[in-house]
C-alpha cells in the first residue's frame, strides 16, 4: 500500500514542506530507511541522519526545513509514529467463523462475525461479542463475557466468570481470574480460602503476555479503562487499578492494593497488600512500596520513599567510604594525642 506524503500530512493533521505527490511505501527509521520510506526525527540528531538515508519524507515536530527531502510538519513526532504505523503495517484480518477444532458449549453466545480459532475451547454460557477474535488454544471459562472488538493471542485462559471489554487486547500465555494466594493457618496447616470473586477488565485495556490476574476472594479484581499491562506482571486477588495507567514488566501487586488512575508502576517494582497508590503516582523501578503514596508523588527505593529523600540518602551512602576513613584517621589523632 502507498500514500502521497499529502494524504498522510492530511491523515496526521500536518502540513508538507516539499513535494507532496512523493509516493511513499514504507515506514523505517532512519538508520535504515531506503527509497520510499517515510521515517521520523525527533531532534536534530536524528533528523541530520534522517537526511543522509535514501528516505523519501521525514516525520518532524521542529523548525527543520531541508532541500534534500519532503518535510512533513506535525504538532508531536511522536505520536504521529504511532498513528501512521497502522498504514503501512495493517493489522492481519482474520475471518469470521468457528474453527472445526474449536470446541463451543451450547449455551454459549458467539456473535456471528467473531473469529473462533483452531483448539479453543468455549465454556457454557460464555458470550462472545462482535469482531472479536480468538486465536488458538484459547480457553474462556464458564460465563465469561468478551465485548466487541477484543482480541485474545494464542494461549490464553480466563476462568469463569471473567468480564472483558470492548477493545481489549490479551496477549499469549496470559491467565485471567486463577486463584487468589489466600491461605489461613491452622491447627498446624495452610487450610485454604476459597476464592469466589472474579475479574473486571474495562474497555480498552491490553495486557501482556505471560501475565497473572488473580480473582477476587470475594468481589472483583478490576482493571480500568485504557490500562496498559507489560509482560510477566503479577496482579493480585482484589486489586484494583484504576484507569489509564502504565503497569510495567515484572511488576508484583499484593492483595487489595488500590491504584489511582494515571499512575506508572516502572519495571519489577513491588507492591505491597491492602496499599493505597494515588493519582499520577510514579513509583520508580525495582522500588518495594510499603506504604500508603498520596496523589502526584514520585518514589523510588527499597524501601521506598519520596524521590527527594531517597536520592539525598543514596548520595549520603556514597560519602560513606570517605567518611568512615576521615573517623578512622580522627580517631587514630586522638589516641596519639592521649
Amino acid at each position: 500500500m502507498s500514500y502521497t506524503a499529502a494524504q498522510i500530512a492530511k491523515e496526521l493533521q500536518g502540513e508538507v514542506l516539499g513535494d507532496g505527490s512523493i509516493s511513499l511505501t514504507g515506514f523505517a527509521p532512519a538508520t535504515v530507511a531506503k527509497a520510499g520510506d517515510l521515517t521520523f526525527a525527533e531532534n536534530e540528531t536524528f533528523f541530520h541522519k534522517a537526511e543522509e538515508t535514501a528516505a523519501a519524507a521525514i516525520l518532524i515536530d521542529g523548525a527543520f526545513t531541508s532541500t534534500k527531502k519532503t518535510l512533513i510538519r506535525v504538532p508531536n513526532a511522536r505520536i504521529a509514529f504511532a498513528k501512521v504505523l497502522p498504514f503501512f503495517f495493517p493489522e492481519p484480518v482474520f475471518a469470521a467463523g468457528v474453527h472445526p477444532t474449536a470446541i463451543v458449549a451450547k449455551s454459549a453466545k458467539v456473535d456471528a462475525t467473531a473469529h473462533i480459532g483452531p483448539y479453543c475451547v468455549i465454556g457454557e454460557q460464555v458470550q462472545i461479542g462482535a469482531n472479536v477474535v480468538l486465536q488458538g488454544h484459547d480457553n474462556i471459562g464458564d460465563k465469561t463475557s468478551i465485548g466487541d472488538g477484543s482480541h485474545l493471542f494464542p494461549n490464553v485462559t480466563t476462568y469463569p466468570l471473567t468480564q472483558i471489554g470492548q477493545r481489549v487486547r490479551i496477549h499469549a500465555g496470559t491467565v485471567i481470574g486463577s486463584d487468589g494466594f489466600g491461605y489461613v493457618f491452622d491447627t498446624g496447616v495452610h487450610r485454604k480460602i476459597p476464592q469466589a470473586g472474579n475479574v473486571v477488565i474495562h474497555n480498552d485495556v491490553e495486557i501482556g503476555a505471560n501475565v497473572t490476574i488473580d480473582r477476587g476472594a470475594l468481589g472483583p479484581t478490576t482493571i480500568g479503562k485504557g490500562t496498559k499491562i507489560d509482560n510477566l506482571v503479577q496482579i493480585a486477588h482484589n486489586v484494583t487499578i484504576g484507569e489509564h495507567c502504565l503497569i510495567i514488566a515484572q511488576v508484583g501487586i499484593a492483595g487489595s492494593t488500590k491504584v489511582g488512575t494515571y499512575t506508572t508502576l516502572a519495571g519489577q517494582v513491588g507492591l505491597a497488600g491492602h496499599l493505597k497508590i494515588g493519582n499520577k503516582v510514579i513509583v520508580a523501578g525495582q522500588s518495594g512500596v510499603m506504604h500508603d503514596i498520596p496523589d502526584g508523588h514520585k518514589w523510588l527505593g527499597s524501601p521506598a520513599q519520596p524521590d527527594r529523600q531517597a536520592k539525598r540518602q543514596m548520595i549520603a551512602i556514597t560519602q560513606l567510604p570517605d567518611l568512615i576513613h576521615r573517623v578512622h584517621e580522627l580517631e587514630k589523632l586522638l589516641k596519639e594525642k592521649s
